[in-house]
């Protein structure tokens, strides 16, 4: 029996088509084996699965668009908040990653913060020199978009720390997954932790049979969401995947690290992650699926294991 593939998506995908979006997913992998040259996959349309969870994240929003929601998140939520901490720990990280040092940060303060923003109160703990820290992503990395990262780790904080949010969307997404026939999973953004936490948590317990797992664009090695998914259970490739290949765009301001053993360290360290590099996003923001998709290399590993 021919293997199956199943896809999972990240945020941002909210009043969207899940059939067109699958077509979009699929459209990009095509360029990517036309690359290689390969004219199509080996398994046909409908033995590709596409769970979509877009509008569950856009309901919790009570149907507010994303940019108009963007604002509230960077203008900051109640002082102290965890979500708030979640996000500054974050940017701060983004920042780094970036080579953001701190005098171009200071120029992005808004006027008056700056007394207020000393070097004793930078980072988390002062949320006026995230938001400066926000707005140099705007101003001096290309491609990054300081609103997009906030709403991105928003999503993110709320889908590990929300349980009826995170059951809603597992149980939509645990459903195109079976025992019955090998599954290639390819995952993207937030839906990489997705789809890791179900692999990790209910994969072995349900039989499932993984012989690849692809994440792309994957934020899984940000020491805040590590940091969370370690708490719950031991970091590890779950037992009912073969293999792990992580694929990232260094310009993506999401995935900022790969999953090495210093950003992801597996318990036991073997079968190891294989990081690919080599990604060069075609996409606006450098995170987009498309510009992971039509990668060759990408596709080939896709192609391979579906094979």
């Amino acid at each position: 029996m021919n293997r199956k593939l199943v896809f999972v998506h990240g945020r941002a995908q909210q009043g969207k088509d899940p059939a067109a979006l699958k077509g979009e997913w699929l459209e990009a992998l095509g360029e990517g084996l036309r690359r290689i040259g390969v004219d199509r996959l080996p398994i046909d349309a409908a033995d590709v699965a596409f769970p979509y969870y877009g509008d569950t994240l856009r309901d919790l929003d009570h149907g507010v668009a994303p940019d108009a929601s963007a604002p509230v998140v960077v203008r900051g939520l109640a002082a102290g908040a965890p979500d708030e901490a979640f996000l500054a720990a974050v940017v701060e990280q983004a920042g780094r990653a970036a080579g953001l040092d701190e005098d171009a940060v200071a120029a992005c303060l808004e006027p008056g913060a700056g007394s207020r923003a000393t070097t004793r109160t930078r980072g988390p703990l002062n949320w006026e020199w995230t938001q400066a820290l926000l707005a140099a992503l705007d101003r001096y990395v290309p491609f990054a978009s300081g609103a997009s990262l906030a709403l991105f780790t928003r999503d993110v904080y709320r889908y590990l720390h929300q349980a009826r949010l995170r059951e809603a969307i597992e149980s939509g997404v645990r459903a195109a997954f079976t025992a019955e026939r090998e599954m290639v999973v390819v995952a993207h953004s937030l839906g990489t932790i997705v789809a890791y936490r179900l692999l990790r948590q209910a994969g072995e317990l349900a039989g499932w049979k993984v012989p690849l797992f692809v994440t792309l664009g994957s934020p899984l090695g940000i020491q805040e969401v590590r940091r969370e998914l370690a708490d719950a259970d031991t970091l590890r490739l779950p037992r009912c995947a073969g293999a792990w290949f992580n694929a990232l765009d260094e310009r993506d301001v999401v995935a900022l690290y790969p999953l090495d053993p210093t950003h992801f360290p597996l318990d036991p360290p073997a079968p190891a992650i294989e990081n690919y590099r080599g990604v060069r996003n075609r996409t606006e923001n450098r995170h987009g699926i498309a510009g992971y998709l039509d990668d060759p290399e990408v596709a080939r590993r896709i192609h391979a294991a579906l094979g």
